[in-house]
C-alpha cells in the first residue's frame, strides 16, 4: 500500500484504483468520480498553503507588540503593517487570478509560494516599519495568487459530493495555522529582544515545505479542456482517475465564452459577481479587524491579563471551523450563510452595548461571535469557486478575494484609530453594521450551489 493510500485510509475514505486497474463499469463524470488518493494529495497541497497563510497572518499581532518596544511604532504604521498583507492579497488575487485563467493553474500554484517563502524569511532582517510593511505586502501578494488559484484548482479536481467539505476545510486549516501563531506569539514574542524577528521569519519554514511538495503538480484538466487542449486534459484524467472517467458530459470546449474580468460583469454572471464580492467583504472586515489586533481587543474588554480567555477564544476559532465543515455538509449554503450573519451581528451588538464591568457577558458574546465567525468563514472557500465557470473561475475567485482584502485592509487600518477616537463600543457597533449589510445582501442574492456540478453552478 502506498503512502497516499495510507493517508486516504486514515481519513476513512475509499481510494479508487490506479488508472490501469480501474474497473470497467461504464463512464463516470469527473464531477462524480469517487474520492481517491490524488484528491487527498491536491487537498493537502492547498491545505498546507492555508496553514502557512494563517500562520503568517497570525504572527503579526504579537510580533508588532514586541517590535514596538524595540522600534517604536505610531498608530499610523501600526495600522499600515497590520493591513499590509491584506493590501498585498488584494493586488495578488487580481493579478494572479487573471494570469491563472490565461497561463494555467499550475504555474501560479508554484510562483505564489516562491514569493511567500522569500518574503517570509526576509522579515528577519527588517530595520524599519516601512521595510516590514513592504515585505508583508509581498507576502500578501503571493497569498492573493494562492487563494485565487488554490480554490480554483481544488474545485476543478474535486467531485461535487465532497467539494463543499474540501473547499470548506480551507478555513479550518487556515484557522489552525492562525491559532498556532497566536500560541507561539503568546509564549515567545517577549522571550528575547529579537524574538519578534524569529516569530515573523518562522512562517518561511512551512512555506518552503509547501513549495517543494507542489513541484510536479499537474495542470487542471478543466482548464486544459477549456483551452482546447483536449488530449492533454484527457491524459491528466486518465493518469489520476482512470480510463472510465469523462471530463465533461458532452460540453463543447470550443464554445467557451471569452474570459477576463469583463466577463464577470455580463448579464448572466453580474449578480453572482456582486454577491460574492459583497458577502466576502462583509465577513472578513470584522474578522481581520478584530483578530489582527486581538491583544488590543482583549485589553479593551479588560481580558489582556487573563491568558485563559485568550486560549479559550483560540480554542473557539478551531472548534468553530470544525463545526463549520459539518454545517457545510448538513445545511443548504444559503441557510448557513444568512443565519451566521445574523448570529455574529447580534453578538457584536451585545458586545457593543454591554458595560465594561460585565466581564462574563462580554466573554460570552465574544465567544459566540468567535465560534460562529470561524464556522461560516468556511463558506468563503466554497461559494466563489462554485459560482463561476471554468474560463473565469480564477478571475471570479480573485476578484472576490481582492474586494474582501481591500475592505479588510481598510477595516484593519481603521480599527486602532477607531478605538482611540470613537471608543471600543462604537467601533464594535460599526462592525456589527457591516455584518448586517452582509446578511441583507445574502438574503437578496445568494444562490444555492450545494448539489450542482461546476458546469451547472456557473449558470443562473
Amino acid at each position: 500500500m502506498s503512502n497516499q493510500d495510507i493517508q486516504v485510509a486514515a481519513l476513512g475514505l475509499a481510494p479508487t484504483l490506479p488508472s490501469a486497474a480501474a474497473p470497467s463499469h461504464g463512464p463516470v463524470s469527473l464531477d462524480d468520480v469517487p474520492l481517491n488518493a490524488f484528491h487527498v494529495k491536491i487537498a493537502g497541497l492547498t491545505f498546507g498553503a492555508h496553514l502557512t497563510e494563517g500562520f503568517a497572518l497570525g504572527t503579526i499581532g504579537y510580533a508588532l507588540a514586541a517590535m514596538n518596544r524595540q522600534m517604536p511604532i505610531d498608530a499610523f504604521w501600526m495600522g499600515m503593517i497590520g493591513s499590509s498583507a491584506l493590501m498585498g492579497i488584494f493586488l495578488g488575487s487580481l493579478v494572479f487570478g487573471w494570469l491563472s485563467d490565461r497561463m494555467g493553474r499550475q504555474k501560479i500554484f508554484l510562483l505564489s509560494f516562491l514569493i511567500i517563502t522569500a518574503a517570509a524569511f526576509a522579515q528577519f532582517y527588517v530595520r524599519s516599519p516601512a521595510e516590514l510593511c513592504l515585505l508583508r505586502v509581498l507576502i500578501g501578494f503571493g497569498m492573493g495568487g494562492d487563494f485565487a488559484v488554490g480554490h480554483a484548482i481544488l474545485a476543478e479536481f474535486s467531485p461535487r459530493k465532497h467539494r463543499g467539505t474540501l473547499l470548506g476545510s480551507f478555513s479550518v486549516v487556515w484557522t489552525i495555522g492562525y491559532v498556532m501563531a497566536n500560541v507561539l506569539g503568546m509564549h515567545y514574542a517577549d522571550s528575547s529582544p529579537d524574538a519578534w524577528r524569529w516569530l515573523l521569519a518562522s512562517a518561511g519554514v512551512p512555506a518552503v515545505i509547501v513549495l517543494l511538495l507542489r513541484m510536479g503538480t499537474p495542470e487542471s484538466p478543466r482548464w486544459l479542456y477549456g483551452k482546447g487542449r483536449i488530449a492533454e486534459a484527457k491524459a491528466v484524467v486518465l493518469k489520476h482517475f482512470g480510463p472510465n472517467v469523462t471530463l465533461d458530459g458532452g460540453h463543447d470546449p470550443h464554445a467557451q465564452a471569452s474570459g477576463g474580468f469583463m466577463r464577470l460583469f455580463r448579464k448572466d454572471l453580474i449578480r453572482r459577481t456582486i454577491f460574492n464580492c459583497a458577502f466576502f467583504v462583509c465577513l472578513v472586515i470584522p474578522y481581520f479587524a478584530i483578530y489582527t489586533f486581538l491583544p488590543t481587543i482583549l485589553k479593551a474588554i479588560h481580558l489582556n491579563n487573563d491568558s485563559s480567555a485568550d486560549f479559550l477564544l483560540n480554542g473557539f476559532l478551531v472548534l468553530g471551523a470544525l463545526i463549520g465543515i459539518w454545517l457545510t455538509i448538513k445545511l443548504p449554503r444559503r441557510v448557513f450563510l444568512i443565519g451566521s450573519f445574523a448570529v455574529t451581528c447580534l453578538s457584536l451588538i451585545a458586545l457593543g452595548f454591554l458595560p465594561e464591568s460585565a466581564t462574563v457577558g462580554m466573554i460570552v458574546a465574544f465567544g459566540i461571535f468567535t465560534l460562529t465567525m470561524s464556522a461560516f468563514s468556511n463558506l468563503v472557500g466554497v461559494f466563489p469557486p462554485e459560482c463561476f465557470p471554468t474560463e473565469v473561475r480564477a478571475c471570479g475567485v480573485g476578484l472576490a478575494i481582492a474586494c474582501s482584502r481591500l475592505g479588510s485592509a481598510v477595516g484593519t487600518f481603521l480599527l486602532p484609530l477607531g478605538i482611540v477616537h470613537l471608543g471600543f463600543h462604537i467601533t464594535i457597533l460599526v462592525l456589527a453594521a457591516v455584518l448586517l449589510v452582509g446578511m441583507i445582501v445574502s438574503i437578496a442574492w445568494a444562490p444555492e450551489t450545494k448539489h450542482l456540478t461546476l458546469n451547472q453552478a456557473s449558470g443562473v
